[in-house]
């Protein structure tokens, strides 16, 4: 996803958040920021939610407010497929408290590796340290793993890489990353 203004993404979430049962609630804010920086996009569909989930989720966190209309989440590339399923399935294995939210969040997650950017950026967040929060507190056991301090998207294929073991592995967008050497300094 390209980079959004700032304000234009909190825009978009203080509104969800003034519709919010619980706005004051880590969820709440969580959930607003990531619609809000696909609703500014225009491109609510590369969520990765059904419209199903879509709805249960504005149901739990915005009660106040309609959810979007999703047929189905954006269309992934068919050699990227089995790569969305093992984010998610990976991230699935690692859930902190074995809520729906979690489910939702593995989804997000997955569709949002397949970005360009850093995995902060693709979620519309403001700071890689709102991504550190959401998997500390959601997947915190794979959280833990990350001692070296990895940038996120490498972490998460470093460890897919892992399970197959191969030693060598990045994510498939760095090689294109203007930020290539920051990340893959010593860790």
């Amino acid at each position: 996803m390209p980079s959004l203004p700032e304000g234009i993404v909190a825009g978009h979430a203080a509104r969800l958040l003034a519709r919010a049962a619980t706005p004051e609630r880590f969820d709440a804010r969580l959930f607003a920021r990531l619609l809000g920086a696909r609703i500014a996009a225009g491109n609510i569909e590369a969520l990765g939610l059904n419209s199903v989930a879509l709805a249960r989720l504005y149901g739990h966190w915005f009660p106040n407010a309609a959810a979007p209309r999703v047929t189905q989440p954006a269309p992934v590339p068919a050699h990227r497929l089995d790569e969305v399923d093992d984010v998610r399935v990976l991230l699935l294995e690692h859930r902190s408290r074995q809520t729906e939210e979690e489910i939702w969040l593995a989804d997000i997650l997955a569709h949002a590796c397949l970005g360009q950017n850093h995995l902060w950026e693709d979620l519309g967040l403001a700071d890689r340290a709102q991504l550190s929060e959401l998997l500390k507190r959601h997947f915190a056991p794979l959280a833990a793993k990350n001692t070296g301090g990895m940038r996120w998207k490498k972490f998460f294929y470093k460890q897919l890489c892992e399970r197959e073991g191969l030693n060598l592995c990045r994510a498939p967008s760095c090689a294109v990353c203007a930020e290539h050497p920051v990340c893959f300094g010593p860790e």
